[in-house]
């Protein structure tokens, strides 16, 4: 049983996580400052062949654009379902004893009045900021917040941000025949996660 939990924890930390990691790189590919602008602070920082744990705090833009992504595209959109424990009233909503609560945390990462130009991807935008995703900030939340924070969270921060940066130091990235990255189809297609409704394909080449 135990080992069960562990088994179910470890496959939705691993699918959640490299759906980010996809639309990360579609963002970063569609964007080439943001790319330009990581792989100089890895230049900068980083001056051993493998990436660790450690690095990971001197490189901000690269943990900005992860904040960034996640605020378009939270792998969880819906978060995981609430229940109301008694009749309670929201902004003039009557919410039943019992009912089921969805939080759509895409809407609110794409909300107008909490950030400006919502759908553009802006990494800028967090830094030098103090908004985070460890659940205090309500307009971001991709993990959830309080005590149904994500419990995966941990693993996220540190996987994301070093398959990231490992990909963007050792390797150029390319499309198929020469396309134009403007052209990557960003539409989406829900199901536990949002995925991209057309898988990212991309060419790598090792960079010297």
């Amino acid at each position: 049983m135990f080992d069960d939990v562990w088994q179910e924890l470890l496959v939705a930390g691993t699918d959640s996580s490299s759906v980010t990691v996809e639309w990360a790189m579609a963002e970063l590919i569609r964007s080439p400052e943001s790319l330009k602008k990581i792989r100089e602070e890895l230049t900068t920082e980083i001056n051993q062949n493998m990436l660790k744990d450690s690095d990971l705090r001197k490189l901000p833009y690269l943990q900005a654009c992860l904040k960034e992504t996640l605020r378009l595209h939270p792998p969880g959109p819906f978060l995981l379902p609430h229940r109301a424990v008694e009749s309670c009233k929201v902004m003039n909503y009557t919410i039943p004893k019992d009912a089921q609560v969805l939080v759509n945390a895409w809407a609110i990462g794409r909300d107008p009045m909490s950030w400006e130009d919502p759908l553009v991807f802006k990494p800028e935008r967090f830094l030098n900021s103090t908004v985070d995703f460890q659940g205090n900030n309500f307009e971001f939340i991709p993990f959830s917040s309080r005590r149904r924070i994500c419990p995966g969270l941990p693993m996220a921060v540190k996987l994301i941000p070093l398959v990231l940066a490992s990909w963007i130091h050792f390797f150029d990235w390319s499309l198929p025949n020469g396309g134009d990255p403007k052209d990557i189809d960003m539409s989406e297609k829900y199901s536990a996660n949002i995925r991209k409704e057309q898988p990212l394909l991309l060419i790598p080449k090792g960079r010297k």
